[in-house]
């Protein structure tokens, strides 16, 4: 037994002998591993920084500079740490450390398939810069200004003051429109005139109405065009530009250019007038009822002279 005894620990004394030796052996290479690990660590700080100060120009939220930085920063780290595996000549240990990496990463990608398509959605908008803050933008049923672009979702707020949370990946799979992806927008003006007007003249004073407000500037001019005849007017449309990043801004401008087209035909007697109705009376005899919610009404009798007639509002 106490051979036994002595047996055993002689061979640990032999194994714990040829440890030391392994340690001795290796301790300039366990030093330069430490050493490549921590430049490593310090040069994926300053690649971190870096990087934030380079993305500002290019990336507006601070959540993707910060996630495009520690990225960066991750990558160096990992180069420094297979790097110091390989000085002290872990090459077994580096090969089951990449193996299980790929494991782990799929399952992970897996568990989180929804998150990381926000994620690099998020990344992808940013970057590109199809989507800024404060651009008014229409997407998934929704209209508003872009508030904040995170790593998962877009905050938009509406016209009515309500903020919708739209995921990343929503907004770049389906189709979007960004008013503040052009600074000239056109905007269309529907119209109509009595058939008593003189046509051209109408044209050149709606023409010179818009100019004195939105002026035309190089190609891009003032239009006008007659569409049909209207059932109480003959109808056209006026087409011109404006300076304009925001759905509101194309609101505001065609208000003015409402009441620019307004005072200009009234300043010319113009008339742009409002639906009527003709009533025919075969009749003269028989008592004439009219009846109407409102707007101007004529009726006719069987001699072929017209009178008007008011609606039982106007009274």
């Amino acid at each position: 037994m106490g051979q036994q005894f002595t047996e055993a620990l002689m061979a640990m004394w032999d194994k714990m002998e040829g440890w030391l030796k392994s340690i001795i052996v290796n301790l300039p290479n366990f030093v330069i591993a430490i050493i490549v690990f921590t430049i490593a660590y310090y040069v994926a700080k300053q690649v971190r920084k870096y990087t934030i100060e380079l993305t500002k120009r290019v990336i507006q939220q601070a959540s993707v500079r910060s996630l495009v930085a520690n990225i960066a920063a991750g990558v160096v780290l990992v180069i420094g740490f297979l790097l110091a595996l390989n000085v002290l000549n872990l090459d077994e240990v580096l090969k089951s450390i990449l193996a299980g990496a790929g494991i782990v990463g799929l399952a992970v990608g897996l568990a989180l398939q929804g998150a990381l398509a926000n994620t690099f959605s998020g990344v992808y908008l940013a970057v590109k810069d199809v989507i800024g803050i404060g651009d008014w933008i229409e997407t998934n049923g929704y209209s508003g200004s872009v508030e904040e672009i995170t790593l998962r979702n877009t905050k938009v707020k509406e016209a009515d003051n309500n903020i919708v949370i739209i995921p990343n990946k929503d907004v770049l799979d389906k189709p979007f429109k960004n008013y503040g992806l052009t600074k000239r927008l056109r905007i269309t003006l529907k119209c109509g005139v009595s058939y008593d007007s003189d046509l051209e003249e109408v044209r050149e004073i709606g023409k010179t109405a818009i100019a004195e407000i939105y002026p035309s500037t190089g190609s891009e001019n003032i239009e006008f065009h007659y569409l049909e005849f209207g059932g109480s007017s003959i109808d056209f449309q006026l087409r011109f530009w404006v300076d304009a990043k925001y759905k509101l801004t194309v609101l505001e401008a065609k208000s003015k250019a409402v009441i620019a087209l307004k005072k200009a035909f009234d300043k010319h007697n113009i008339d742009i007038p409002f639906p009527i109705r003709t009533v025919y009376n075969n009749y003269p005899d028989s008592p004439l009822r009219i009846e109407s919610k409102g707007g101007l009404m004529k009726s006719k009798s069987s001699n072929g002279q017209r009178k008007k007639q008011s609606s039982p509002s106007d009274n």
